[in-house]
């Protein structure tokens, strides 16, 4: 039978699991260990939430019923404790279950290359937020870049030229990703958020594209459209992001200005009536045709309202 070959990113072959000490010394693989879960500590700054929802509770069933078939990935401190790269929803379940070790697979490898297989292995995940994969991404560019490794992007997705620093790591990330350099941008452009506008987006109550335009407002300006979201429960358009964006970088921004962007009607925003023909055909003549259906619904409507009003003045 072929051998399954080793991924890249540093998880475990099928066959590898079962390997004894000695044969995997042999083929010069990393041993694995049942770590107390008491020694495991998260990866600082990990930007993947661990959520308990039905994903979770599927995990736990799974455990529960099989173990961790796929080792998590620890790397030793010096302090001798280990930092987990990847497994964190494997830890947080076997935490739940009350199981006191985690299968792990230990790695020698400095931090940055930690930061790398933690975003790589993380990536996954079959369902992961908008604003987590921002952070997951910033963290391997730094990364990357603190490597000295160059790509030859000159540009942003905005038109933005790139500098320095600045200008490396983009397209490799891109690459290994397969997201394309401007949809790389955009997520890292979501760490700029305050965290109540990240939220929205998360939620999906604010799209992508507006968000990323008010990410380059400051704090302020931020929390003002916040606080105009919370009052109106109206999000920007894409439009409107760039126009607020513009006000903000020629200083004619202000909450008075935020309101007046935010309070234009925005063509998906505009009220749709919607009636049940079932409930309304016993009001109206069968000889009626549609036109003729709405001007009848519209006159009864004008009639209720001056009934309304006249009892109103009555009451008075």
């Amino acid at each position: 039978m072929p051998r399954v070959k080793k991924l890249d990113l540093g998880m475990t072959a099928l066959d590898e699991l079962f390997m004894n000490d000695k044969e995997r010394a042999e083929n010069k693989l990393p041993k694995i260990f049942d770590i107390p879960l008491s020694e495991i500590d998260d990866f600082p700054d990990h930007p993947y939430r661990v959520l308990d929802d039905e994903d979770m509770q599927n995990l736990m069933e799974s455990i529960r019923d099989r173990g961790v078939i796929t080792p998590a990935m620890v790397r030793k401190k010096d302090d001798g404790r280990y930092e987990m790269i990847s497994g964190h929803r494997r830890k947080h379940a076997s935490e739940r279950l009350g199981l006191e070790t985690l299968r792990c697979e230990v790695v020698e490898v400095s931090r940055d290359e930690a930061i790398i297989l933690m975003v790589d292995s993380n990536a996954q995940r079959s369902e992961i937020l908008l604003c987590d994969k921002g952070r997951a991404y910033k963290m391997k560019l730094d990364a990357i870049k603190r490597q000295g490794k160059r790509s030859d992007l000159t540009s942003t997705p905005l038109g933005e030229k790139l500098k320095g620093k600045d200008a490396l790591s983009v397209t490799q990330v891109s690459n290994e990703s397969g997201e394309s350099q401007t949809q790389i941008q955009r997520y890292i452009r979501l760490t700029y958020l305050v965290p109540e506008l990240q939220e929205f987006v998360d939620k999906g109550q604010m799209k992508m594209r507006p968000a990323v335009e008010l990410s380059y407002l400051d704090e302020e300006t931020q929390r003002d459209i916040v606080d105009r979201i919370d009052e109106t429960e109206a999000f920007p358009s894409h439009d409107q992001a760039i126009r607020i964006r513009k006000a903000f970088e020629a200083g004619e921004i202000n909450y008075d200005k935020v309101q007046d962007i935010m309070a234009e009607e925005k063509p998906n925003q505009k009220p749709k009536f919607k009636f049940s023909f079932d409930r309304l055909k016993p009001y109206i003549p069968k000889d009626y045709n549609d036109r003729m259906a709405e001007d009848y619904v519209i006159k009864a409507l004008e009639y209720y309202q001056k009934f309304l009003r006249k009892q109103r003045e009555q009451a008075r």
